[in-house]
């Protein structure tokens, strides 16, 4: 079990900028750029000097770099899934937290400054809406610059406790790469989730008094409806919001993106025990599921009740050897003393089919039992306290049975509608409350308020709906980061260059970029893919720039530039024989002047293809670098004929593994120039 406290500055700022109809493109990057700001002392946290083995393709030497290297890990996970031209920066420091033998603090973490009623630069759009608070870093996203430059946008803590005595006894942080975790806990995926709520998976009101900061909801709260009320967070009043916090499975989240993703992501079947007699307590009753042991399933399992007793005081936690009769029966146990795998273990061992956990503390709703064994093959639930008393006190008056099944009618984790719901428990727990998908969900998801130990390190769907959340909230798609949502922008892919380049001549003439989202060079290249002829392409160039002049948008002798590379490029060229070169590249036509660029995908999987125009035989020499400089791939240098080749990497590193997704700057060197290309490997 793990919590998480939102903290940190929160502070307004109202800009103001003027939208304009052509505006100087900036070279953007293709994906966020997440930096992390070590703030540990020496000898500590980051910086812990403790040597340790490399460990699932982690490589650092010392427990203080392997921290900072998963850390950085799960930062490029949101790096290559967003898209911001503003750096993300997060204070992170690891300091002890609060921690007992079987439940502990993991991590917290949130925004520092909250903005509302912001300014913007160029074709970003600014707030999603006027009067509602942002998240620091989604608020510099839309805004196109750093709203408050001085200061980082996100602040995380972790434990350092997390593997001494008395904290988690026995488990201790994995910092490898490779979530191969085992029973310890995987910090890369930790860091992932609470950096979520940091870029936007929190809300800001008064959980206890629904009071919201200066009277202004914020992205997250307006997607947030009561299916009680049919009110959205962002219209109730206080005693409203105070209210539904507490609405346990009656809440649920508004919108459109992660509606979509809810048939993609959870899987059929709400989990449940339906208690058939005796007629005092018959009825549906939710469940909280384990981590351990087969799901549950439809119809499900049926069978008679019984108390789980062993022979120590008190003797209805099930702790030690079972002594009453359950065998072919449910066991009904107590929680506390000891695990819930413990448990279950000595109900299995009893010849319990299943077993029925009861809460020692009220609230609702039950939440799931955490723990691993693989040798479990009986299936475990919780039930809320109050539910598990009224069946212990049915039990004492006569037989009880009931099913532990599925209603494949709904999705596990959302409503009737198909809505994901959020986590409102009662009593409120802070930091958890509203700010997470309620633990019923299924396959588990990174934003539950308690980690499992089935996660991966994906945030998209089949797998994950934190991504389409944070879509929700404001974080539009933009590959080309000129501020216009991919969905609407004439160019998603735009080329931003200063001057104008075709096909390698550079031109000299400035590279606008349109409120269409298409730059000049976006719309010179358009012609060229679309032309029946190499005249078409230069007449309609030709008219382009000309209105251009008119305009003002460029200069006369800027045109004349422009036009001479024009027509003396390829396009819309009847295509030449072609040139053969070296065995085993592929080659097409004789190019007129040098092009290096991507011809896959950029985002892309699994590596990308470097296409190469050379018009005469010429050396190239390439190098892959990862975002802090390290070497990641090499081609030495290699001789080839004039024509067009396509050099392939294969997303491998020098020592044969699948390198990281992440950020890659890719160098072409020929006699001519030296190119750097920018490419985003996803999974």
């Amino acid at each position: 079990m793990h919590e998480h406290v939102r903290f940190g500055r929160l502070a307004l700022a109202v800009l103001t900028a003027a939208g304009l109809s052509a505006v100087t493109p900036r070279a953007g990057f293709t994906s966020a750029h997440v930096i992390i700001v070590n703030n540990d002392g020496p000898n500590e946290g980051f910086n812990d000097p403790t040597p340790v083995a490399p460990v699932g393709g982690n490589m650092g030497t010392t427990i203080g770099q392997q921290r900072l290297i998963a850390f950085q890990f799960a930062a490029d996970i949101w790096g290559v899934k967003l898209d911001s031209d503003v750096d993300v920066r997060v204070d992170a420091q690891f300091n002890p937290l609060a921690c007992t033998p079987t439940a502990a603090v993991l991590g917290s973490a949130g925004p520092v400054s909250i903005f509302a009623n912001f300014g913007s630069v160029g074709l970003h759009p600014g707030p999603v809406g006027p009067n509602i608070w942002h998240h620091s870093a989604l608020a510099d996203k839309r805004a196109g610059f750093d709203l408050a430059p001085s200061s980082a946008d996100i602040r995380a803590r972790f434990n350092s406790s997390l593997g001494t005595a008395g904290c988690l006894t026995g488990i201790n942080w994995y910092y490898g790469l490779d979530n191969n975790h085992g029973n310890d806990i995987d910090l890369v995926t930790v860091v992932a989730h609470e950096l979520a709520h940091g870029l936007g998976f929190s809300q800001f009101a008064d959980i206890g008094s629904g009071a919201e900061i200066q009277n202004l909801t914020d992205v997250y709260g307006r997607n947030i409806l009561d299916l009680s009320t049919s009110k959205t967070w962002d219209v109730m009043t206080n005693a409203e919001r105070a209210t539904s916090a507490l609405n346990t499975r009656k809440v649920v989240w508004n919108g459109p993106v992660v509606t979509a993703a809810v048939s993609a992501t959870l899987v059929p079947g709400t989990p449940l025990l339906n208690i058939s007699s005796p007629p005092s307590v018959a009825g549906i009753y939710p469940v909280g599921t384990a981590t351990f042991g087969p799901l549950l399933s439809s119809p499900g399992l049926t069978g008679e009740l019984a108390l789980g007793l062993d022979a120590s005081p008190p003797t209805g936690n099930a702790c030690e050897p079972i002594v009453s009769a359950v065998a072919g029966k449910i066991a009904v146990v107590d929680r506390g003393t000891c695990t819930f795998v413990t448990k279950t273990r000595n109900a299995q061992a009893a010849g319990a089919i299943g077993v029925i956990v009861v809460d020692n503390v009220p609230g609702s709703p039950p939440v799931g039992l955490g723990g691993t064994d693989p040798t479990i093959t009986i299936p475990a639930v919780r039930v809320t306290n109050a539910d598990g008393n009224a069946i212990k006190a049915a039990l004492a008056g006569g037989p009880v049975f009931g099913t532990l099944g599925v209603d494949l009618s709904v999705r596990s984790g959302a409503d009737p509608g198909g809505r994901a719901l959020l986590f409102t428990p009662n009593p409120l727990q802070p930091g958890s409350t509203i700010s997470h998908w309620d633990p019923i969900a299924f396959p588990n998801q990174l934003m539950e308020p308690a980690i499992n130990p089935d996660l991966t390190h994906s945030v998209v769907p089949p797998q994950d709906m934190t991504l389409p959340l944070l879509r929700d909230v404001g974080w539009f798609p933009d590959a080309d980061n000129d501020g216009i949502a991919d969905d609407v922008d004439c160019e998603p892919h735009s080329d931003l260059s200063p001057t104008v380049v075709v096909e390698g001549c550079d031109t000299g003439a400035p590279n606008p970029l349109f409120t269409t989202g298409c730059s000049l060079a976006d719309l010179v290249n358009h012609f060229g893919a679309n032309a029946a002829n190499h005249g078409q392409f230069v007449s309609n160039v030709a008219h382009l720039v000309t209105d251009l002049v008119k305009q003002k948008v460029i200069k006369a002798d800027q045109r004349e530039g422009l036009m001479e590379c024009v027509a003396a490029s390829d396009f819309g060229r009847a295509p030449s024989s072609p040139i053969q070169g070296p065995p085993g590249l592929t080659t097409l036509q004789l190019p007129s002047r040098e092009r290096i660029s991507l011809a896959g995908a950029n985002p892309g999987r699994g590596g990308t293809t470097l296409q190469l125009a050379l018009p005469a035989s010429s050396p190239v020499e390439v190098r892959i670098h990862d975002v802090r400089g390290a070497l990641v791939w090499k081609m030495d240098r290699r001789e080839f004929s004039a024509g067009t080749h396509f050099v392939s990497w294969d997303g491998r590193n020098l020592a044969g593994n699948q390198a990281a997704a992440g950020v890659y700057f890719v160098q072409v060197a020929t006699p001519a120039r030296m190119n750097q290309l920018r490419f985003v490997m996803i999974r």
